[in-house]
Parts: structure tokens; sequence; C-alpha cells
């Protein structure tokens, strides 16, 4: 028995093969789950997919194309039946100062993490509603509640730190259709979007600022969004859970 048997799950930006959107996936599936990952490439998102096993879909989706993200939860209601969980993963992030941040930086930045949280959310949640059953689990970062430091410019904070407003104000308004909404914040995590960008010393002083004195890996992320995808957090909506090794006790 997995905690996520016959259960449907969409993981955006999943296709990278060491980032958190994949190592989601992989647990859900592992506990259970039929997953489609969702990514801006569709060969790199079905070869993740059949990475995962048999039955798991693969599907190119461009998460701040509101039509693709419809097209996207059509394609997979008429398949499976019902979309159960939903976790925004897709993000990019840049090392920008805040005087450097021109209009191009802040659209593209804006657009993937906080408008790509809305559009999948909204292509999702009228199915969810109807069913009375739905959890969606949106990707913040420890960047939106200390104000950055670590990786990200100003505006990957305020786009995520958007992302935390629009997850509790999406909770009161779907809770009453049981549609749970819950954010995880990230701190530092060795991915991928992180690999080769810290010189020795940054990561040095990032380790000394964490009481678990290590990094966190992609499997700690995904441990928090299966809880918060799963009916072990049945009560558990408009929350963000830090995943942060100790860095933001206060």
């Amino acid at each position: 028995m997995g905690l996520m048997d016959n259960k449907f799950v969409i993981v955006t930006g999943a296709a990278s093969a060491r980032g958190l959107g994949k190592a989601t996936a992989q647990l859900f599936a592992e506990q259970g789950a039929t997953v489609a990952i969702l990514d801006l490439d569709a060969a790199a998102a079905e070869a993740a997919a059949a990475d995962l096993g048999e039955g798991h879909r693969g599907l190119a989706c461009d998460v701040t194309d509101k039509a693709a993200c419809e097209a996207a939860a059509r394609d997979l209601e008429g398949e499976w039946g019902r979309i159960d969980v939903l976790v925004n993963n897709a993000g990019i992030t840049q090392p920008l100062k805040f005087m450097e941040i021109a209009p191009e930086n802040y659209e593209a930045v804006l657009d993937v993490n906080l408008r790509g949280t809305l559009y999948m959310s909204q292509a999702v949640v009228p199915g969810m509603r109807a069913r009375k059953y739905g959890s969606i689990v949106n990707l913040s970062s420890v960047s939106a509640q200390r104000g950055g430091g670590i990786f990200g410019g100003p505006h990957y904070s305020a786009a995520k730190a958007g992302v935390l407003g629009l997850t509790k104000a999406m909770a009161r308004e779907l809770a009453p259709d049981n549609v749970r909404v819950n954010a995880i914040c990230p701190g530092f995590i060795a991915t991928d979007i992180t690999a080769g960008k810290l010189t020795p010393e940054m990561h040095e002083q990032i380790l000394a600022d964490i009481p678990m004195g290590r990094a966190g890996a992609a499997s700690d992320v995904a441990g928090c969004a299966l809880f918060l995808g799963s009916d072990l957090s049945a009560y558990c909506t408009g929350t963000e859970v830090d995943v942060n090794g100790g860095s933001l006790i206060h």
C-alpha cells in the first residue's frame, strides 16, 4: 500500500534530472501515484516520465501560457478522469542585483514562478472543485522570507513572496470545496539551478548559517511535497512549510 495509491498527480518543471520536481515526481510514483511530468521540452518530459516506470505521462507545457495549461489539464483529465494533486514546481532564478533587473528579467522571473503557478492552478481547480477533493502544493523559497541573500535576485524574492500570498488567498477561497493549497519554502538545496554558480567561500558561508550544517537534497523537499499532497495533511491548508535545515529559526 502506498500513500498515493489511485491518485493522479501533475508536477510542473520536473524534467531536470537532479531537480526538485523530478525527485518529487519519483517519490509520488513510488508511493503509488500516476504522475504527469510537465516541462517546456516534450522529449525531456517524456524521458523523465519513462524513468518513473510504466503508465506515467510526459507533456510539453509552458506554464506562462494559460491555454497550454488548460490543454494539458484537459488532456490528463480526459485520460485519467481526475487530477488529485498539482505540484507547482516550475521556476527560474537569476542572480541579479536590484539595479540590474531589466524589464525582461522581471518578466521572465515573475512569469514562470508566479503567473505559471496561477495559470496551472486555474486549469486544475474546476475539476478539483467539482469532485470536492484536491491538493495544490506551491514552491516558494526561503528567499521570499529573508529577502534573498542566497542566490536569486530581488525579483526572484518578489516572485516567491507572491507565491506565498497567492497560496494563502487560494487556500482561503478553495477551502469550502475541500481543495487544499500549501506552500513549501526550501532553503539552500543542492540542485542543477545552483550547481557551479557558487564559489567555495560562498558555499562555506551558506553552510555556516544552517544549524544542520548541510545543504538540503531534492529528496528533502520531495518528502514535504508528499506530505502536503497526501491525506496525511488533510487538515492543513494555507500553510508554508520551511525545509531549510533550521536556517530560519526565529
